[in-house]
């Protein structure tokens, strides 16, 4: 049985949502109840418990925001949008949480789940996910290539760690001094790839054997909008894609990060805060944007540190989708690329192919050494100490010195071995041999002759 993963977040972000009210409506009649017998201590430790369950709150409402944009439920996106405002500023201290109660329970009705979605809502998540593979737009990554300054005379790396055809990066890098570099799962676009990209790896990005810190650019657009197969495994991977990719860019690198702005979670967001500074986000224009409602996030990879501080701030910006600048406000040569050359010693795909292959054996030192072997058996070979007779006889026999002989007595040579019988009668005994007798035919100028 297929279950959809949008589907499994909202029953979490459900139950996370009713265990916040919930717990919210008890520290309130605690805090009336602390106040009433003047614990003021007590009464300040519960208030501050349940400001965190506010915020515990806010964080889920914003979430739901984010899964009804995936589900296509507009209306309740921008129910969850105003009614996150109203809960980031409700006043705790209200004696009856009726209202605010019966503010969010329609926002908790709306929720579908597995038992009970109507047929619309697995209708639009069977297209998103039959649909699975989303090239980048080629106008797009030439606004993105605008915003790029690469170095003047300096080759770099580009990475896609999910390249398709390979026209994105192609396209990103035309006319300029790149390698680039690409893996794809897909073998039909995999071998599509292969001629345009310098180098393609073949089978899972995951399972592919990648220098790291060696890339200066990583464009990446994963795959997202996938399902949970029963048993638990979730197929959506567009956080493990940019948790991995990350590896292999080098510091002072570029990111580019194209996604959904609703798959903008707190948890991705947080990715990006401790690993990227300088991030940038922009909006897909209008006709693209309709289809998968994407934005291109860009940054520059910095050392790993903590920030947590920054990840609400980037979390409203990418939820707020109306006043992200679009894709053409893209300051030109916003970007710089480093301008150390480094070289990819180690790219390596899941799944071995012929082009691979190809290239591995080009490089390699011991195909050198065979075909030098070869050569070596090809060369006129002397011997190191004069030859006795019957060394002259084995090698005349077997053929090898057969040809023209040029040296003062002149003449041409056969030589070859026969089958000989010969019979012995004694008067008692017939007796019978057979021998091998070399025999060398020689034509001089004065004549035929036969050696045996």
């Amino acid at each position: 049985m297929e279950k959809y993963y949008v589907l499994e977040r909202f029953s979490l972000m459900k139950s996370s949502v009713l265990s916040a009210i919930d717990s919210m409506t008890v520290k309130r009649k605690a805090i009336e109840k602390n106040q009433k017998s003047n614990n003021i201590p007590k009464a300040r430790e519960l208030y501050q418990k349940l400001e965190k369950d506010r915020e515990k709150l806010a964080d889920n409402i914003l979430n739901l925001k984010l899964l009804f944009c995936e589900a296509d439920m507009d209306t309740c996106s921008t129910y969850a949008d105003k009614l996150y405002t109203a809960v980031s500023k409700f006043n705790l201290l209200t004696p009856d949480y009726t209202k605010f109660i019966g503010a969010i329970q329609p926002l908790i009705d709306s929720i579908p789940d597995n038992e009970t979605t109507n047929a619309s809502v697995i209708g639009r998540l069977m297209n998103n996910v039959r649909t699975g593979y989303y090239p980048t737009d080629i106008e797009h990554v030439k606004y993105i290539k605008n915003g790029i300054l690469f170095p003047d005379g300096k080759r770099i790396n580009a990475f896609d760690p999910c390249c398709g055809c390979g026209m994105a990066l192609s396209a990103l890098t035309s006319g300029k001094l790149a390698d680039t570099y690409g893996i794809e799962l897909d073998e039909v676009r995999g071998e599509e790839a292969e001629n345009c990209l310098d180098r393609v790896g073949f089978g899972s990005f995951f399972y592919s054997r990648i220098s790291r810190d060696v890339f200066h650019l990583v464009f990446l657009n994963p795959p997202y909008l996938s399902v949970m197969q029963e048993g638990g495994s979730r197929a959506r991977s567009e956080k493990q894609f940019l948790v991995d990719s990350l590896y292999h860019l080098m510091d002072g690198g570029l990111l580019i990060y194209i996604i959904p702005y609703y798959r903008m979670t707190s948890d991705i967001c947080r990715i990006l805060c401790d690993n990227i500074e300088d991030i940038q986000m922009f909006r897909f224009l209008d006709n693209e944007f309709k289809k998968f409602r994407q934005i291109a996030v860009m940054g520059i990879k910095k050392p790993k540190s903590d920030g947590s501080d920054k990840v609400e701030k980037l979390v409203q910006a990418a939820s707020d989708i109306e006043h992200m600048p679009p894709i053409t406000d893209l300051e030109t040569e916003r970007y710089i690329l480093p301008e150390r050359e480094k070289n990819v010693e180690l790219f390596k795909g899941a799944v071995f192919n012929m082009g691979e292959l190809k290239r591995q054996l080009a490089g390699s030192k011991s195909m050198d050494f065979l075909f030098e072997k070869s050569v070596l058996d090809a060369r006129e070979k002397r011997p190191l100490l004069p030859l006795n007779t019957g060394q002259i006889g084995l090698i005349g026999g077997s053929g090898l010195i057969n040809g023209y002989i040029d040296c003062d007595s002149p003449h041409i040579l056969k030589g070859r071995i026969i089958k000989e019988t010969k019979k012995y009668d004694n008067g008692d005994t017939l007796s019978q041999t057979h021998v091998n007798k070399m025999v060398f035919n020689v034509l001089t100028p004065q004549g035929f002759k036969s050696l045996a």
